[in-house]
């Protein structure tokens, strides 16, 4: 019996949902993690590039290559286990190493990844993290380390997962330049449940970091948007005075629908990406089911304070640009909308205008005709005259035979004429 044939692409997309398993980590340990993105032009980039890099960093350690084509590569690097990933617009790599250093969030963890290959990155940093991953001690001991280490004024704690650890940041760049998370694992955690939680962190700061990205745009639109809005309220408020012509008006019109289309354009993926990786952010947020630590204010408080308001004004923006070019739109409609009435209204003058010269052409043609009659009436009596020129043999007059035909001439020819426009009608 033949067996059924399977779709193409059936083990493919089996397979992708088990292709970026979350990182397997000990306690005590260091995490070390990198986001890099192309300034321009992130999604249509040369993805070869990002494999180059890759393997340039495996060869100095001697490791095997991912395959051709890889968006994804976990292995082991030194002493180092490192997990490289591809995304849309960016790329990341994780690297996680047994032990911590003696000073808490050593810049010289982050040697992990060279200086000069980091200079050879195809990409710049959106992000950096350094991760301290210990034993869980007592409240006060980990109040004690939370000062020490973060900025009270922007820290957020919250114990996560049914209290397996307690998770910190005040989302600060350091002086070194990365941002730092501490984890205290609580007794019993197990080492995927460890590796699920960097992972969730991770991507808290790399999503909440690429969305931001939307709020930098919107600083730089803010300007010219409003702009455009000044200009398109005093076009239409133009619009509404009948001394100013249309066609004057017109090429302005055009020149603001046409930049608000464009901004439109240029920012739609942008607007659209804010939008996708603030629902992450959110759902990465949601999946650490957060306690409160001591009253402090946990990451989903954080977020709603600080960086909320920041996507609301993208969201804002996004909506008002919309909202300007339907309004360019409407205004564009009203525009043709009084062009046609004032066409329709010359269009009617013209017609009134043929019409009364079609009516003074129609009486100065029955004035021709009328001419005609007499013309042609004179000439038709003349050769009649002529022709009946043996009669005054007999005795008549030469005015009474012209005044004889002249009557039934002009009838005649009268008749003639009536019959040739009847027949032309």
């Amino acid at each position: 019996m033949t067996p059924i044939q399977d779709h193409p692409l059936r083990y493919a997309l089996a397979n992708e949902l088990h292709a970026r398993p979350f990182p397997v980590a000990q306690m005590p340990c260091t995490v070390v993690f990198l986001a890099i993105k192309k300034p321009e032009q992130a999604v249509g980039r040369d993805r070869s590039e990002d494999i180059a890099h890759l393997t340039d960093l495996l060869d100095r350690h001697g490791a095997p290559h991912p395959q051709p084509g890889a968006t994804h590569y976990a292995g082991q690097i030194g002493r180092h286990w490192l997990k490289w990933e591809q995304h849309t617009e960016f790329v990341t790599f994780t690297a996680i190493t047994n032990n911590v250093s003696e000073r808490a969030f050593n810049p010289a963890d982050f040697e992990v990844f060279p200086p000069d290959w980091l200079m050879s990155s195809p990409g710049q940093r959106v992000t950096s993290v350094l991760m301290r991953v210990v034993p869980c001690p007592d409240d006060d001991q980990i109040s004690a380390s939370l000062t020490d280490w973060f900025e009270p004024e922007s820290l957020a704690v919250s114990r996560v997962l049914d209290n397996a650890a307690t998770c910190a940041s005040d989302f600060r760049i350091d002086p070194a330049g990365h941002m730092r998370f501490a984890m205290f694992v609580s007794e019993g955690t197990g080492e995927r449940r460890i590796g699920r939680i960097i992972q969730r962190l991770c991507e808290v700061e790399t999503y909440k970091a690429m969305s931001m990205l939307g709020f930098a745009r919107v600083k730089s639109l803010t300007e010219r948007i409003s702009e455009l809005d000044q200009k398109l309220t005093e076009l239409m408020i133009e619009m509404t005075d009948d001394a100013n012509r249309p066609d004057d008006q017109l090429p302005q019109l055009l020149a603001i629908s046409t930049e608000l289309e464009t901004l439109s354009a240029r920012n739609a993926f942008r607007f659209g990406a804010t939008g996708a990786y603030e629902a992450i952010v959110n759902q990465r947020i949601e999946v650490l089911r957060e306690e409160r630590f001591l009253g402090r204010q946990s990451f989903a408080d954080f977020m709603m304070r600080r960086y909320d308001p920041a996507i609301r004004t993208v969201k804002s923006t996004e909506r008002r640009l919309q909202t300007l070019s339907d309004r360019a739109i409407r205004a564009g409609d009203l525009l043709r909308t009084r062009v046609d009435v004032e066409r329709s209204a010359q269009n009617q003058a013209l017609l009134e205008s043929m019409d009364r010269r079609a009516d003074l052409a129609l009486r100065l043609q029955h004035t021709v005709e009328g001419l005609s009659v007499v013309a042609i009436s004179y000439y038709a009596v003349s050769l009649a005259s002529y022709l009946l020129y043996p009669l005054t043999a007999a005795g008549i007059s030469k005015g009474m035979l012209t005044a004889a035909v002249t009557l039934p001439v002009v009838l005649l020819v009268w008749g003639a004429i009536r019959k040739i426009r009847s027949r032309l009608e």
